[in-house]
């Protein structure tokens, strides 16, 4: 997603856009240009990136019963793997011990590794690789065992 980002401020730089404001995926970007005298394009003046709730499907009463809801605990970045490339600390339908790392939320350029507080199959795992989430945002349903 930062990427496509990148890619869209550069395709602006030698325009005469002064503004843009972009959200998906429950993301939303903001970015306002400032003009310099005598120059013909736009310098970035800010660039704001506001995490939005994302509307997740409500848990069903089976998972609000039989599964343990790990929730993020703090405002983040949500990374699936150790690095790019590499393989997800967990996928669904694999078996966690308590303690096992499930993923990493990167808050003020530091990598917090989340960890299971329960032994249990990953069930479901709600958000998506790199999107960003909110204190409390339910991350995984995990079925204790």
């Amino acid at each position: 997603m930062l990427d496509k980002v990148k890619e869209l401020l550069k395709a602006l730089e030698n325009t005469s856009v002064e503004e843009l404001e972009v959200e998906t995926e429950g993301l939303k970007v903001r970015v306002k240009f400032k003009r310099e005298k005598g120059a013909g394009a736009p310098a970035p003046l800010q660039e704001t990136k506001t995490a939005e709730p994302v509307a997740q499907e409500a848990p069903s009463e089976e998972e609000k019963t039989n599964y343990y809801v790990v929730e993020a605990p703090m405002v983040g970045t949500f990374y699936r793997a150790p690095a790019p490339g590499a393989e997800p600390f967990v996928k669904e339908g694999d078996f966690v011990e308590k303690g096992q790392t499930l993923c990493i939320i990167e808050a003020l350029k530091v990598m917090n590794e989340i960890e299971s507080e329960v032994s249990g199959i990953v069930r479901k795992i709600l958000v998506e690789n790199g999107q960003p989430v909110e204190y409390g945002q339910p991350l995984f349903y995990i079925e204790p065992r």
